[in-house]
């Protein structure tokens, strides 16, 4: 096991509080992750009042850690950001893109204690960066490498490597990009604990039609036993 702590973490990728209505408070989701595209699908503006009223109705739903992502035109700026986010609510972690720019704002927030999530990751490389940094979490873009031409399991089974060579204050994998419920498993058969995905991937993880029939037949021989019972 590599990475900040230990144990299974999924969280919600989605900016639109109908998502998180909808999953939350069943309790499978460790939290939520969003981005300034995430907001501008979900209808939501990239403000810093708007990000705090977001943050607020997470937690509020049930999310134990919300990951959100600063932004500005350079790295003074997207870390002076980044420290108004985290200062919303202690169980904020920052997200930041694996740039230049953004590795310095990166360095400015974990030097003031903000948890940060170095993220749009692209090659085994780039962990090495939140690694030296002290980011909470690097966030490889599977299905995106494989877009770009990319072999993202190669790439993400040698992050694994290296920050396992880290040693246990490495950063936590996260999982992003992912396609598909076989692209989970097969992330989780290769190590990984940490996972973000959206809404339509969460539907899949239930959408087992033997196990619905099995469900259907509990259901029924219940009602025949309860009315066995009554008479």
């Amino acid at each position: 096991m590599t990475g900040r702590g230990s144990g299974l973490r999924l969280f919600l990728d989605s900016a639109d509080p109908a998502d998180w209505q909808a999953w939350l408070p069943a309790g499978l989701f460790h939290g939520v992750t969003t981005n300034p595209t995430l907001l501008k699908r979900a209808g939501q503006a990239c403000t810093e009042a708007n990000a705090a009223a977001l943050v607020a109705r997470a937690f509020d739903l049930g999310a134990r850690e919300v990951q959100i992502q600063t932004w500005g035109g350079d790295s003074a700026a997207m870390a002076d950001r980044g420290r108004r986010l985290a200062a919303i609510d202690d169980r904020v972690v920052v997200k930041v893109p694996v740039t230049r720019d953004g590795a310095a704002a990166s360095a400015r927030l974990t030097a003031d204690g903000v948890r940060v999530t170095l993220t749009a990751v692209y090659a085994a490389h780039q962990v090495l960066t939140a690694a030296g940094i002290g980011a909470a979490y690097a966030a490889p873009y599977l299905g995106r490498m494989g877009d770009q031409g990319i072999d993202g399991w190669a790439e993400v089974a040698a992050m694994r490597e290296i920050l396992a060579a880290a040693g246990p204050g490495a950063p936590r994998l996260l999982v992003a990009s992912l396609r598909s419920v076989e692209d989970l498993v097969g992330m989780a058969r290769l190590g990984c604990d940490t996972f973000t995905f959206g809404p339509a991937l969460a539907e899949r993880l239930f959408a087992e039609a033997a196990t619905e029939r099995a469900a259907a037949d509990f259901e029924a021989d219940a009602a025949v036993t309860a009315e066995g019972t009554a008479a």
